[in-house]
């Protein structure tokens, strides 16, 4: 298994949403929406128009099969909303070229990042890289490792760190510190 991390830049972040919205409006509500909302690329994928009408997000995920419900950050409601405006509400939200009303593939997405990865030099690059840049930045605003514990269904606070990246910040900040 691949270990990828977060965007933890927020000017890099900011950076590809400028290329992103240039390029192809689907791929950046892909990445704008990930960032912002903290769902597992399985589930963002699986998303109809109909899912994003509104003020919340609801869907049972797929790796858990627990419900969710997600408030959609005011900037990206507005950008759903413009991106949905010709949209049927039973069309995927990432529709792919392949097929009548079918998704983007999780491969699909993974070359979208891929391309990120190449274009900005970043590191460690994956279809998680959406989820785990969204539990970074929440983190770091909020320091409120409970709340997003419950945000991402995860057991202890401990895995929640550990995915995002947070301990392993933490230890690179002691070692660099750190001489005999």
């Amino acid at each position: 298994m691949n270990i990828v991390e977060p965007i933890r830049n927020r000017d890099t972040i900011t950076d590809i949403k400028r290329y992103l919205i240039t390029r192809n409006q689907r791929d950046y509500i892909l990445f704008f929406l990930g960032i912002n909302v903290g769902l597992r690329i399985s589930d963002l994928l699986t998303l109809k128009v109909k899912s994003v009408r509104g003020d919340h997000i609801s869907l049972r995920e797929k790796k858990t099969s627990k419900n969710k419900k997600i408030l959609i950050p005011r900037e990206v409601k507005k950008a759903l909303d413009m991106y949905v405006l010709d949209m049927d509400d039973e069309d995927f939200l990432f529709p792919s070229r392949k097929g009548i009303n079918k998704p983007i593939t999780r491969v699909t997405a993974y070359r979208i990042l891929k391309e990120l990865q190449d274009v900005f030099k970043l590191e460690r690059v994956g279809t998680h890289t959406l989820r785990k840049t969204f539990g970074y930045h929440f983190y770091t605003q909020f320091k409120d490792v409970a709340a997003l514990q419950k945000i991402f269904n995860h057991r202890d606070q401990r895995e929640t760190l550990i995915y995002i990246g947070i301990q392993q910040d933490e230890l690179d900040q002691k070692m660099s510190k750190f001489s005999l």
